[in-house]
């Protein structure tokens, strides 16, 4: 990790990690769409998923996966599940139908539940039976009726874990081969209306190739923290938060953005301590090495370097945190206090893990159960309603030089 000061800091700590120049995905998303099946089992073994023998995971497979998931694991996904569904009740309950009425014209809008959803569950480095919860669960509190789960190794706690939360069905494959499938559909998978879920810059730059021929969540690529700490933070506190990060992904970063160069040492060189015993350090080192410090001389230059990089996940362990929290407004999920562990919300807190990185958090929020739902409006005018409209329809509609316009609503007048 290198430590800079405020005022000569990096311009390498506002860059994104790019995503979108990528010829193979294009390629891959290409194949998928006109060869189907096949070429989901040719990548699957090009790209060292193994050989497999059906895409969809089966009934009685599901069953043996249940037998090799022990009482702990399987406790620990239902509390997860538990949270997350409780928190995603409630989101939901702050929106509601709207039937109202304007100049005496009846409007509205339903809350509507999209059809379908597909969600991306990495497994490539690890498996993440958290991400089948955070991205399964919402979907069907929002009333979506086709969840279906995609993963590469998909191991038996994953596989629990998707149908604990839901999953309608379930499919052996990651990649771009596996977001070209749920986007386009094969001969085994039907297309969704949108992908959610979190993966890597391929991955993700496939998301953005398919998106308008379905909806996603947002970019995502991958894991990033900052944490704003002064001296009164642990310094072990922000060394693990950091390495917790930096173990998802080689392209993974950490930022620690403090008031004191010894408190960047002293993490520093506790991290670097954790490193030498952490079965994931061959992955973990390398993003820390990556990765940097800043020591700024206020609170206010700690904000403006938070606001820019717009980190996926925001730790702020400093005096009176709590006073300063309208002061940060761009970041995935905001974790206050040194005992608010980002791997909480990672895991079992209830709130959303799949968050924007690369600076999407300047235009975007988490994910969340208004991921799966559609707000649309109508409107109902009678004779009357339609004669006070018209003058002003057709107005506007001359102005613009749209006549059939105009005579859609002179037609109507009495």
């Amino acid at each position: 990790m290198k430590i800079f000061n405020y005022k000569n800091i990096n311009e390498d700590f506002f860059k994104n990690i790019p995503f979108d120049a990528i010829s193979s995905v294009n390629e891959i998303i290409t194949d998928v769409r006109k060869n189907g099946d096949i070429s989901l089992f040719n990548y699957s073994k090009h790209f060292g998923d193994g050989e497999i023998e059906n895409l969809k995971v089966s009934e009685n497979e599901i069953k043996k996966a249940y037998e090799n998931v022990n009482d702990d694991a399987l406790s620990a996904i239902k509390t997860a599940i538990s949270n997350v569904r409780e928190f995603a009740l409630k989101q939901l309950e702050c929106i509601s139908n709207l039937d109202t009425s304007v100049s005496g014209l009846r409007l509205g809008h339903r809350v509507i539940p999209i059809n379908s959803a597909g969600c991306y569950i990495p497994g490539g480095n690890y498996p993440l039976p958290s991400t089948a919860v955070m991205t399964i669960v919402p979907a069907k509190v929002a009333g979506v009726k086709r969840v279906i789960a995609c993963s590469p190794k998909i191991k038996d706690v994953t596989i629990v874990a998707c149908d604990l939360a839901g999953a309608d069905e379930i499919y052996r494959i990651g990649g771009v081969q596996a977001i070209a499938a749920m986007a386009y559909g094969t001969e085994t998978i039907a297309p969704v209306d949108k992908i959610v879920g979190p993966g890597n810059k391929f991955v993700t730059a496939a998301k953005k190739q398919v998106y308008g021929d379905c909806g996603i969540d947002f970019l995502a690529g991958p894991s990033e923290v900052l944490i704003v700490a002064d001296d009164s933070a642990r310094p072990e506190y922000a060394a693990a938060d950091m390495l917790a990060q930096c173990e998802h992904d080689k392209d993974a970063r950490a930022y620690l953005v403090c008031f004191s160069e010894s408190f960047a040492r002293k993490v520093k060189e506790t991290a670097e301590k954790m490193l030498m015993t952490l079965a994931t350090a061959d992955i973990a080192r390398i993003s820390f090495e990556k990765s940097c410090a800043v020591v700024v001389d206020t609170i206010e230059q700690a904000i403006e370097i938070s606001e820019r990089r717009a980190p996926e996940h925001l730790e702020i362990c400093f005096q009176d945190a709590e006073k300063y929290i309208d002061s940060f407004k761009n970041y995935g999920s905001l974790f206050v206090g040194n005992y608010s562990a980002e791997v909480f919300g990672d895991y079992c807190a209830g709130t959303n893990h799949t968050l924007p990185t690369n600076k999407v958090a300047r235009y975007s929020g988490g994910l969340s159960v208004f991921d799966f739902v559609k707000i649309q409006t109508y409107q109902a005018a009678d004779r009357n309603n339609a004669q006070r409209l018209i003058p002003c329809a057709s107005k506007l509609a001359f102005m613009e030089g749209l006549f059939a316009h105009k005579l859609a609503s002179d037609i109507r007048r009495d």
